[in-house]
């Protein structure tokens, strides 16, 4: 390829130099990727820089997002709002060129990434949303959808369990528009791999059902772009190797550890400015380096030649590409109002004494089949997790291999990390609201991605089942204890556990609305009974708390969320006939009612009257509420049945009754 070696060095000069302006950062990878960089972003991505959110763009992941000075270079040299002086400013508060990608942040970034593994398992998921939305949009003629998923990884990736997962699933659904260029250097933080990462990765990926390109130079653009063009006619996922050399073009530093994650220092960067031949002065791009990259006339003809077809395809079906451009904006449809009115007449005033599990399913019975977006699955529990409903479809091998349209329910199989993260780039691809479910206490393994969900803002529905020591028989290894509390610790991540079907209803009702955030539903095996409430009462449980039975001249407050909602209503009736007056507060979201308005929560939790508080977790979250006494668990739980196991723990309204009457303040 011509110019190929200009245009590389142009990205390993702004790579060493925003580096060392910024005292911080991994120069290596960037300078050793840099070939592989020109072959893919000059040859192949299909982008408009002027454009960076166009439906039919290609997306690029930058999996080993500790190189973001690659991606940031890229983005400046081929024309998006990035500039000069943005690159300057690299991992400064306040800056568009952070220590990792962020999407949000930089025009042009596609996803957040940094945690390795997750950065190739979000591309799975841009890949499979791209795969489901060409099956279900495109017609004859008419390939509206039509784009591919290039992920750049390293040997950090590949190494991270994570990338078994969905790697794995990839395969299984054959998603040949999935490429991914790994950069095969052999270098980590710790030094060469080879004391501790001796996998034969062709064979690996090759058994996951990959088409792999192996011992590609990654360092001969030509090269590069000739496997990237062979893997673009291939029925599989591609998996190239690209053997490289971290830190490329430094006399001192390449091949080591030294130019993996530090500046090189300015006389290392003298030395390789020399040996690359680039004369040029630090964030300095002459004219024609800076021609030879600008993407932006070549990317406004291919997102205008798109705009053409697309408006072909809107004369011949009017419907369909309304639909497409709502679902791509991530509205909701336009009927959600009467969606809504039926949930609310189905279940706002439910009188079922069900799970909070089976109630969960049952709302979507009603919300999915109107909501066409709604994407679900579950870790291999769909039995128990509930969350497919009626003619679903299901996403197999055999239905993803054998182009059938039509399913909305995936069989992830255990991975539950897999799959909160292939959640992520489901959601972040657009067109869709990906849920996903699998056991509370397997939240521990998707953890960093419902994380990643929030910190990228994403509208996410992580369903998490069997939600306390109510799970019973299968003992303290499955019986959440910590999880709800270590959940509502997540920033910007809604948690729900509803206490009956109709605060589960709206629990969806309100996690679907949330177009910004990420939700968690935690839902119970057990059956829960249901409450009786006024119009009121159901309109406030979008407020995530609010006063669910009330006694005149009430003396102190329980506070309670999920099955226990149940119990706290039995401890009202106790202390009534002992002529204790309580208010009960139902919480299901603490996370949306520390939201409300000081004036409303103080309203709710009853000025200065005693608070006692009852949930089967641990009991120390509760302190943030005032609460004098808290009936929880702070140990681990038992295996029996789970009527024995509440008994033993002390979960009974005579106890809960008692600890309220201990909190009452003494006769004057």
């Amino acid at each position: 390829m011509k110019n190929s070696k200009l245009m590389a060095n142009a990205i390993r000069a702004l790579a060493m130099d925003g580096v060392q302006k910024a005292n911080s950062g991994h120069p290596g990878a960037p300078m050793g990727m840099a070939e592989m960089a020109v072959a893919l972003w000059s040859q192949h991505l299909k982008h408009d820089p002027s454009h960076p959110h166009w439906a039919d763009r290609d997306r690029f992941v930058l999996s080993n997002g500790h190189g973001s000075m690659l991606i940031y270079a890229l983005l400046h040299l081929t024309g998006y709002d990035l500039t000069i002086d943005d690159l300057k400013n690299f991992r400064q508060m306040g800056s568009r060129t952070a220590g990792h990608p962020e999407v949000g942040l930089t025009p042009g970034v596609e996803t957040t990434t940094g945690p390795l593994g997750q950065g190739i398992s979000n591309a799975v998921g841009f890949a499979l949303a791209e795969e489901l939305l060409a099956r279900e949009f495109n017609r004859p003629g008419h390939d509206i959808v039509d784009h591919y998923t290039y992920t750049f990884l390293g040997d950090g990736c590949m190494m991270e369990g994570i990338s078994h997962e969905v790697a794995s699933l990839a395969g299984v659904w054959g998603l040949n528009k999935l490429i991914a260029l790994y950069d095969d250097n052999g270098i980590s933080i710790d030094g060469p791999v080879e004391g501790w990462f001796a996998d034969d990765t062709p064979a690996r990926f090759r058994a996951y059902g990959w088409n792999v390109i192996p011992a590609v130079d990654g360092h001969n653009a030509a090269a590069v772009s000739a496997a990237i063009a062979l893997a673009r006619s291939s029925l599989k996922p591609t998996l190239i190797c690209c053997r490289t050399h971290i830190g490329k073009g430094s006399p001192n530093r390449a091949n080591t550890s030294k130019a993996h994650g530090e500046p090189l220092g300015n006389a290392e960067i003298a030395l390789t400015r020399e040996a690359i031949g680039w004369p040029y002065g630090p964030f300095e791009i002459p004219a024609d380096v800076a021609a030879l990259w600008d993407c932006r006339a070549k990317g406004a003809a291919a997102s205008a030649e798109w705009q053409t077809r697309f408006e072909a395809y809107r004369a011949e079906y009017p419907e369909l590409a309304a639909e497409f451009e709502r679902r791509i904006k991530g509205d909701l449809p336009t009927n959600y109002a009467e969606t809504l009115a039926a949930a609310m007449a189905e279940f706002g005033h439910s009188t079922e004494n069900i799970a909070s599990r089976k109630a969960s399913q049952k709302a979507l019975a009603t919300l999915a089949p109107r909501i066409p977006e709604m994407l679900g699955g579950s870790a291999d529990l769909t039995g128990s997790n509930l969350t497919d409903f009626p003619n679903c479809g299901a996403i197999v091998a055999s239905t993803m291999l054998n182009d059938q349209a039509g399913g909305r329910h995936i069989h992830y199989g255990v991975r539950e990390f897999g799959m909160a993260a292939i959640m992520n780039g489901v959601a972040l691809h657009g067109g869709f609201i990906p849920y996903g479910g699998t056991f509370l206490t397997f939240s521990d393994y998707s953890r960093n991605a419902i994380r990643m969900s929030a910190l990228m803002k994403q509208r996410v529905i992580h369903v998490f089942t069997h939600d306390s020591i109510g799970l019973g028989e299968d003992g303290p290894t499955h019986q959440p204890v910590e999880h709800a509390a270590t959940l509502r610790l997540i920033p910007g991540l809604d948690v729900w556990r509803p206490g009956d079907a109709a605060e589960t209803a709206i629990a969806w009702v309100h996690s679907i609305e949330q177009r910004n955030r990420p939700s968690a539903l935690l839902l119970s095996r057990q059956n829960l009974p249901p409450q009786t409430r006024s119009d009121a009462q159901v309109a406030q449980i979008r407020q995530g708390g609010y006063v669910l039975s009330d006694r005149e001249g009430a003396r102190a407050v329980i506070l309670a969320t999920g099955s226990e909602v149940g119990l706290a209503m039995a401890a009202q009736k106790v202390l009534d006939g002992q002529g204790v007056p309580v208010r009960v507060v139902s919480i299901p979201s603490t996370s949306v009612f520390d939201r409300q308005d000081a004036a409303y929560r103080n309203s709710v939790l009853g000025g200065s009257l005693p608070r006692v508080s009852v949930e089967a977790g641990v009991s120390r979250f509760w302190g943030q509420y005032g609460c004098s006494a808290s009936l929880g668990i702070d140990t681990y739980g038992e295996s029996a049945p789970a009527p024995l196991v509440f008994e033993h723990f002390g979960f009974t309204a005579e106890n809960l009754a008692k600890m309220v009457v201990a909190q009452l303040p003494a006769a004057a």
